[in-house]
């Protein structure tokens, strides 16, 4: 087989990397194949010479950076060749520091340069790599020969993107390969010469494009690539961390990602290799082993309606708009004759249907020249107000979907929309050719990372979904659901395709992020010996920082202040769970606020905690509602602990010794009146009455009082017991006459005809409660569908566990939508 061999500037600079590409070289030559390589620059390289030549316009001192050039490419001689072989290959070095220096120097002296200059002086790079890489393939692997593609490769005399004189070109190498038979001929990348034998450059990443043309012209059967990735990325791994290898691609695929963003190959790379359809493989000289990215003329699919993913992260869009444009012929070649005219690249355009406005995006470095353009060829119109001004916005970026897979395929557009919509990406603008092999959309700047990994996970990572968490409260429930998750990572992963990423963890004097995780089992160690000093409102500013997609913030306090940061939140994409039941009992006002707000950015806002801990109420009775169904009466017990009290008191029991009882369990707060207030059950019935659609307000609840006044009143917790057993008549009296009656005594609340209220109730043998038992919360609902036998919810209503568990339940119901 005939193989051209291209090696990358970062490797040829390592030196076990190096080693690999000696290696792979002399592989190949013992199997019988013809090896032909090509150079790029040394890592670095480019970008130094390119830092030479504005100091030497600036007037700045060049003669240390001329001696740190010199000394990179002489470290490599000293420890790669022998001795014997060093003393010609640095002669020639120092020869091409020399005629550089003596460049710069004259560009000093003008304080200006020109393109032509400029590609004279960047040619150094490559030539010195080859030269000295010549060297070490004649002694590593065989008799190897220097080829200057300033002789070979013919181009015009554009400058600093020359385009190459194919037939000529051709013509040259072959005669060169062919008076060099039996050597291993090492070709300079980048570079070329006009036919007057100027130094001309086929722009950055040139090199690859050199090793195309070289295959093309001697028919090669494979062009490997070797660089310093695993091959070309389903998305740029510095931005999205789950970024794999694509293992095939097209040569449209790849000149679609590259175009847009993948810096791994060159896109014109592919044209020359196409047209004689030559594989490019991408490999790894750092990975050698790894597969990388093969490029041909037709590939299989990876189980995803894309390729990959790419981006321009800086463009200005500028947009012309106005009834000049509305069924006028040639507008669009006016405008874009006089920008290519100018050297001005296109990378998008869009147009509305009604021809009313014209979308471009460009390169924030053409703005200046793009609008000279636009106001000369189209001054009459804006003088006269056919037209409106351009705008130019140079906040923006463009990102592209690529893969011969998305043709004809239906919900394409649709599921790259909504993933972006979900995690509050605006889309400015969109394009797609009719060939449907990418779908490529404007956004801000600031959405670049979030829209990437957002769409590539909803892409490539299908069915997993990852939702960053962001964590606010520890107490019992925040530290009782941490450790749920801990514990439930694996399985959810695995059975409900949902990966929960711990962003951010905050108490109310301390905050801990870690982008790439904080863990579930040591948050608390974390948190404290890494945590930094803030509140609520610094960890929601940096969480916005971040600006992640899927972003999930669950409030485990039972704060006034953190429900008041739930609208900022939802504007800022994020849903929220919470179990703080402040949020919801406010005004209505409020109430009504937060799902318009959540609805309108497209999140999530789950509260079923809020109600009955872990038991499904809420969901139930949305879902009653959903289905068309009409809530007639709604009957529920919602405190454990008023439901243990009048559970437990029975027989000799006083009513002050069950109270005690429930303390001593933990049922209760410090002050037990707290919950035998009725209050917090009350907050409950009024969520459960908005839920129905009422617009109640809690001044509007009709609330019985479970104790007396005395009680109430008491000054102390010790006194609220001697009320209570002061008042052991009372309760005894009720006691005696529910158990006359053979019923029940319980503390129900009732929402019926459109209001709500909360009573003590005797409870006979056929009613749902009558059975209830220990610290149980019930729930009954009476609708036209289960009008004679009313839905019963029955279980649990409070308890770190089943709070938790009930969080959790609300995170995974997130993940799912």
């Amino acid at each position: 087989m005939k193989k051209v061999l291209k090696f990358g500037g970062s490797s040829l600079s390592n030196p076990p990397a190096m080693s690999t590409l000696l290696k792979t070289v002399s592989e190949n030559l013992e199997n019988q194949n013809q090896v032909i390589i090509v150079c790029s620059a040394l890592d670095g390289v480019t970008n130094l010479i390119n830092d030479l030549i504005e100091d030497a316009i600036g007037g700045k001192d060049i003669s240390q950076g001329i001696r740190n050039l010199e000394e990179k490419h002489y470290e490599l001689v000293r420890s790669n060749l022998e001795v014997r072989r060093q003393n010609h290959v640095l002669l020639g070095l120092k020869l091409y520091f020399n005629q550089l220096e003596e460049m710069l120097s004259g560009i000093m002296a003008l304080g200006e340069v020109s393109l032509r200059t400029i590609d004279r002086a960047l040619s150094f790079g490559e030539l010195c790599s080859a030269f000295m890489f010549t060297s070490f393939i004649d002694q590593f692997c065989g008799n190897a020969v220097f080829a200057d593609t300033r002789q070979l490769i013919k181009t015009d005399s554009n400058f600093g993107q020359a385009n190459i004189n194919e037939d000529f070109s051709n013509s040259l190498i072959r005669t060169f390969v062919k008076e060099n038979d039996g050597l291993i001929p090492v070709f300079t990348g980048f570079i070329a010469s006009n036919e007057a034998g100027i130094t001309t450059t086929m722009g950055r990443g040139g090199s690859d494009y050199t090793a195309a043309i070289v295959a093309a012209a001697l028919d090669a059967d494979e062009i490997q690539i070797w660089t310093n990735v695993d091959g070309i990325m389903t998305a740029d791994p510095k931005m999205v961390s789950k970024a794999f290898s694509i293992p095939r691609l097209t040569y449209s695929e790849a000149v679609e990602l590259s175009y847009f963003g993948a810096r791994v190959i060159h896109p014109p790379t592919m044209f020359p290799a196409r047209s004689k359809n030559i594989p490019i493989i991408i490999k790894n000289s750092f990975n050698p082993s790894f597969e990388g990215t093969v490029i041909s003329g037709s590939t299989t699919g990876n189980g995803s309606l894309i390729k990959g993913i790419s981006c321009i992260s800086e463009i200005c869009l500028v947009t012309i708009q106005g009834g000049a444009m509305v069924g006028e012929k040639g507008f669009g070649g006016r405008l874009f004759s006089k920008l290519a005219a100018e050297g001005i690249n296109v990378f998008l355009i869009t147009q509305a249907s009604s021809q009313h406005s014209i979308s471009l995006a460009i390169s924030p470095r053409d703005i200046t020249i793009t609008r000279k353009v636009i106001n000369r060829e189209f001054e009459q119109d804006f003088d006269t107000g056919r037209l409106d001004k351009p705008d130019f916005d140079d906040t923006l970026s463009i990102i592209a979907m690529v893969g011969e897979n998305m043709r004809q395929k239906r919900g394409l557009s649709g599921k790259v929309f909504s993933s972006l919509g979900r995690s509050g990406v605006n889309v400015i603008a969109i394009a797609q050719g009719s060939s449907e092999l990418n779908i490529s959309v404007v956004i801000a700047r600031r959405d670049v990372s979030k829209a990437m990994n957002s769409v590539h996970d909803d892409m490539f990572l299908s069915p997993v979904k990852t939702l960053n968490v962001f964590f606010c409260g520890v107490g019992n429930i925040g530290s009782t659901l941490l450790r749920q998750i801990d514990s439930h990572l694996s399985f959810l992963e695995e059975k409900r395709h949902i990966r929960l990423s711990l962003i951010g963890v905050c108490n109310s004097k301390s905050i801990l992020f870690n982008q790439e995780g904080v863990s579930a089992r040591t948050w608390k160690q974390d948190l404290q010996n890494k945590g930094e000093p803030g509140n609520v409102n610094n960890f929601i500013e940096r969480a916005f920082e971040l600006n992640l997609p899927n972003s999930v913030f669950v409030d485990n306090t039972g704060s006034k202040e953190v429900p008041e940061l739930y609208t900022r939140l939802f504007e800022k994409s994020f849903s929220v769970v919470t179990c703080n039941k402040i949020g919801n009992t406010g005004s209505y006002g409020s109430y009504s606020k937060y799902r318009e707000v959540s609805g309108k950015f497209g999140v999530d806002y789950l509260y079923e905690t809020t109600v009955g801990a872990g038991l499904p109420i809420i969901k139930t009775l949305q879902e009653l509602l959903v289905c068309g169904d009409e809530i007639l009466k709604v009957e529920a017990i919602l405190s454990g602990t008023i439901s243990f009290v009048f559970n437990e008191y029975k027989g000799d029991r006083t009513f002050a010794e069950v109270v005690r009882m429930a303390q001593d369990k933990g049922f209760t707060e410090p002050d037990p009146r707290d919950d035998l207030s009725g209050l917090d059950f009350a907050r409950k019935m009024l969520i459960l009455a908005r839920e129905t659609g009422l617009g109640t307000e809690f001044e509007d609840l009709d609330l019985a009082p479970i104790l007396p006044d005395n009680c109430l009143n008491a000054r102390t917790v010790e006194d609220f017991y001697k009320e209570l057993e002061a008042s052991e008549e009372y309760f005894s009296s009720l006691k005696n006459k529910a158990a006359a009656e053979n019923k029940v005594m319980h503390y129900v609340g009732i929402l019926s005809d459109g209001k709500v209220k909360t009573e003590l109730l005797m409870l006979d043998s056929k009613h749902p409660f009558y059975n209830l038992s220990g610290s149980d919360n019930i729930i009954s609902f009476t609708t036209n569908r289960y009008l004679n036998n009313p839905m019963v919810i029955k279980g649990p209503g409070a308890g770190a566990e089943v709070t938790a568990a009930g969080v959790l339940a609300d995170l995974v119901r997130v993940g799912a939508d």
